[in-house]
Parts: structure tokens; sequence; C-alpha cells
């Protein structure tokens, strides 16, 4: 009778329930086990969604990406060397005005030249492009 007296409503647990094989079931664990089966659920509809909606909303991008020029994202000269360097070139090689002062000039020469000088692994024909572009600015530059 002893075990028979706990188990009349008065000594249940509020959040607990007696089957009859007599197991015990916690119905906050059932609660959130469901909470948790809807939450996965709904996570994957919308995953298969998004990646459905994805697809025509990829090759839109793509195509948008693919109209605006290139080179307005680098702030490199993409290209190689002219036949013949002119003014513009060697401006864009040292990377100062055309019309730069002698001495502006020379500062950009010299820290381009200490990045890729040939006996620091750098390479010589970069050299000489460097060299004949520092030529040609202070050939037309002012004092």
């Amino acid at each position: 009778m002893g075990s028979e007296s706990l188990r009349l409503p008065e000594y249940i647990d509020s959040g607990t329930c007696i089957r009859n094989d007599g197991t015990d079931i916690n119905k906050r664990i059932g609660g959130t086990l469901i909470a948790v089966g809807l939450g996965v659920a709904a996570a994957s509809f919308a995953g298969r969604y998004s990646f459905r909606l994805w697809k025509p909303l990829g090759q839109v991008i793509s195509e948008t990406a693919s109209k605006i020029s290139a080179p307005s994202f680098s702030a490199y000269y993409k290209g190689g060397f002219e036949q013949k360097m002119n003014k513009r070139e060697a401006s864009l090689i040292l990377g100062v005005s055309p019309s730069a002062s002698r001495n502006k000039i020379r500062e950009a020469h010299r820290k381009i030249m200490i990045l890729n000088h040939p006996d620091k692994g750098g390479s010589p024909y970069l050299a000489a492009k460097i060299n004949e572009a520092k030529d040609i600015l202070e050939s037309t530059a002012k004092k």
C-alpha cells in the first residue's frame, strides 16, 4: 500500500505524468523536443526556399558585376608596358603626376627601387623600366 499511496494525485509532481506501465515522462522535455523539431523543420524549409531563390538571384548579381568595369576595382595599373614609354606610362609606374617636381620623382623612384632592386631579389627588367620612367619624367620636370 505504501507505493500505491504515492501514485495518488496529491503526491504527483505537476510536471510529471505516470503511465500505466509505471514510467515517468517529463512534460517539459516532451514540449522542448517538439519545439526543437518544429524549429529544425522551419529552418530546413527556409533553407530550401532560399536555395531556390538564390539561383536566379545569383545570375542577376553575376550579370551586374560583369557590367561594372574591372579596372575600377583595382588601385593598380593593369596591362603591360608600351613599346616606347611615354610620359603617362612613366607617371603610372612611379605613382606621381606627370607634372611632378624632380624631388617628388626622385623620392618615388627611390621608394620603388628599394622594393624592386635586382640585388635584393627584384627583376632587372622592372628595374630598367623604373629607371627609364624616372629619366623620362626628370627630363621634362621643373626644378
